[in-house]
Order: structure tokens, then sequence, then C-alpha cells
């Protein structure tokens, strides 16, 4: 089952953590940077979100402007996934296509529309749904 780490910032400068996972997490995948999607896939119904990025499970982070979902190697200047020391110098690096996959850990989202109700409640209670989830998978006793 894939599972997401998804970091919504607020227009306000605050960021919020959720877990996504289930059926939520698979809708996610095949989506691009840039893509809007609904609130709901992230546990905040009535909420618009903007996807800005991501990184996989090694850390390498999500480019916009590198097509697919595969893990590639580009010759970059100064941008996202490298910061020279001197003026003009670049370099080679691994950085991940614009596109969710399964070996994506974390997802970048911004809210763009706000939802009847404060985004605080929304999070603590998708926090604990997880929590339950969680512990109702651990209580199953495996033969």
């Amino acid at each position: 089952m894939v599972e997401f780490k998804a970091n919504i910032s607020s227009s306000d400068g605050k960021t919020y953590s959720l877990p996504v996972w289930g059926n939520y997490a698979n809708s996610l995948i095949g989506k691009k940077i840039g893509d809007e999607v609904d609130g709901l896939f992230v546990g905040l119904p009535g909420y618009k979100l903007q996807i800005t990025g991501g990184s996989d499970s090694s850390g390498f982070p999500m480019r916009k402007d590198v097509r697919g979902s595969k893990r590639t190697r580009v010759l970059l200047s100064a941008s996202t996934g490298f910061h020279p020391d001197k003026d003009g110098l670049r370099k080679k690096v691994s950085i991940r296509g614009n596109t969710i996959s399964t070996d994506i850990a974390q997802i970048n989202l911004k809210i763009i529309a706000k939802g009847p109700h404060p985004i605080e409640a929304l999070v603590e209670e998708a926090k604990k749904r997880y929590e339950a989830e969680k512990e109702k998978k651990e209580e199953k006793p495996k033969k």
C-alpha cells in the first residue's frame, strides 16, 4: 500500500504535515507538479490544493521541468536540487521527474482555495484517523 507525507502550506506562512494513505494516496499517483487536487485526498474536504513539489524516499527532489517519474541525472546551474558556492558553477545531479509515483515519499502542496472548516481541526482529525487505522492494522493476529 502506498503512503505519502503531505506538507501543506497556507498563505499565512504555516505548514501542516499529514499522512496520506490507502485509496487517497493511490488517487494522487500520476499527478504532476502544478496540478490542482481536491483537499479531500489529504483529509481536507472543501479545500483546493496545488502540487508544488516533493521528494522520493532517498531525498532526491522533484523538478517541474523534467518529465516522467524516474530519477535522472541532469546538468544544473543554481536552482532546485543544486546550490553552488561560486557563480557559473554547474554540476550533474540526480533529481526526480515531475510526476508522482509510488517511489515518492513526500508531496508539497499549497492551499489555493479555503474550505468551510478551519484547517487546524481538520488536520487533527486526519491524524487521529491515521493513528486509529494504524493501531487497527497492528492488532490483527498473523497466522
